[in-house]
């Protein structure tokens, strides 16, 4: 009996052996990448917990300390330029103006086309937005409740678990809500999914403006001229001098025509 147990454990021991071993076959390491840190967060006292890329710089959060910061992209190992974008650094509730503004510990953001940033603030039930210059507001949620209600933006609920994803081809953010076990979507502005500033567009506007008056202009003046132009009948016209020098008369009184017509005559 203890010799058959034996057996038995030595083939659990070679099963098993012969498991990691195949295991550790089906691990495929491929060369060519290199890890470096671009920001030791333990000298800033800072706790990267997300990052995203904007046109111009890269949007980190500390979720632990409910603050966002903002890096110079590409990041320079010599000088790192590390500004706050938006958060007092203490948790709670508050929109307003960077230094000011207050979250609670989110872990999830996005960024749209215009470089706002959409946080989504699960502890306070709510979609945050913090625009370029750091200013924050509130565009969905309920600070005091939870729930799955849609609407408008006054109205909507969410659990205190969701997170948020920006979809520039439908000018949209997809929240993935995990406490109600549903995917919503909240409809941003249309200003809020153009490239680009105002004022470039303002440029665009006014040249494509200028262009359209210069067509018109052009085809204004083309009928205005059109009576004064000479039509192309298809065919050499006689020059006016020679018209002159044809109905001159010769030393016998004769026009040049009528002589031509008379050697004709003669010759017939």
């Amino acid at each position: 009996m203890a010799s058959q147990f034996s057996l038995l454990i030595l083939i659990l021991f070679l099963f098993n052996l012969a498991s990691i071993h195949v295991t550790g076959d089906q691990i495929m390491l491929e060369d060519g990448y290199m890890v470096t840190t671009v920001l030791d967060g333990h000298k800033l006292n800072i706790n990267p917990h997300a990052v995203q890329l904007r046109s111009s710089d890269i949007v980190v959060l500390d979720s632990s300390h409910s603050v966002f910061y903002t890096l110079p992209f590409p990041i320079s190992q010599a000088s790192v330029m590390v500004k706050r974008l938006s958060g007092e650094g203490k948790t709670g509730y508050i929109d307003g103006e960077p230094g000011l503004a207050r979250f609670n510990k989110p872990k999830s953001f996005a960024v749209d086309l215009r470089g706002n940033v959409y946080v989504a603030d699960q502890q306070n039930h709510a979609v945050r937005k913090i625009s370029n210059s750091g200013v924050t507001s509130t565009i969905v949620g309920n600070y005091s409740q939870t729930g799955r209600q849609d609407g408008p933006g006054k109205t909507a609920t969410f659990s205190s678990d969701f997170e948020v994803l920006f979809v520039p081809q439908i000018c949209a953010l997809l929240i993935s809500d995990h406490g109600n076990q549903l995917l919503r979507q909240i409809d941003l502005k249309p200003e809020d999914c153009v490239i680009g500033s105002q004022s470039a567009l303002g440029a665009v506007k006014f040249w494509v403006l200028g262009l359209a008056l210069s067509c018109l202009l052009g085809i204004v003046m083309g009928i205005a001229t059109r009576p004064y132009v000479i039509p192309h009948t298809g065919r050499l016209q006689t020059p006016s001098f020679q018209q002159d020098m044809e109905a001159l008369p010769n030393q016998s009184g004769e026009s040049s025509t009528d002589e031509l017509l008379r050697r004709q005559k003669r010759n017939c």
